[in-house]
């Protein structure tokens, strides 16, 4: 004897594709990263005085005095795996590895006196150099 099987109401289907929508949305991770507006603005500004397309990565390399060093420089393009993030219309481009290391990191720029550049408030670094471009986790 065949199996019956009953059809969904509409109402149902559509409550149904709701619950799944917003278990998914919960499942996704936040962006892991902020990047304050002050270096948004210095990352387009050196994007445009250098004619540089595509967006900015950021990622972390073994090495650095610390143990560990921060990569940043521009590609034209993400790589097939990176997480891309848009700030104000700046992309950023992180490898799926170096994430785990610069999840909840801030990226800001400040300018003293005595110097000014882009700053790295990481809470995964244990530890920091005295430059602030390496750290061990």
């Amino acid at each position: 004897m065949p199996e019956v099987v009953e059809e969904a109401k509409p109402e149902q289907a559509a409550e149904t594709a709701a619950q799944h929508a917003a278990q998914h949305a919960e499942q996704q991770p936040a962006p892991g990263i902020a990047v304050t507006p002050k270096a948004v603005q210095k990352i387009r500004q050196t994007f445009a005085k250098m004619g540089v397309q595509g967006g900015l990565r950021l990622g972390v390399l073994g090495g650095g005095c610390s143990g560990l060093s921060y990569q940043f420089k521009f590609e034209p393009a993400p790589r097939a795996r990176d997480n891309v993030y848009d700030f104000d219309g700046v992309n950023i481009y992180i490898d799926p590895k170096s994430l785990l290391y610069l999840h909840g990191m801030t990226l800001d720029y400040k300018e003293s006196l005595m110097q000014s550049g882009f700053v790295f408030e990481n809470p995964n670094a244990k530890k920091s150099c005295g430059c602030g471009t390496s750290f061990s986790a």
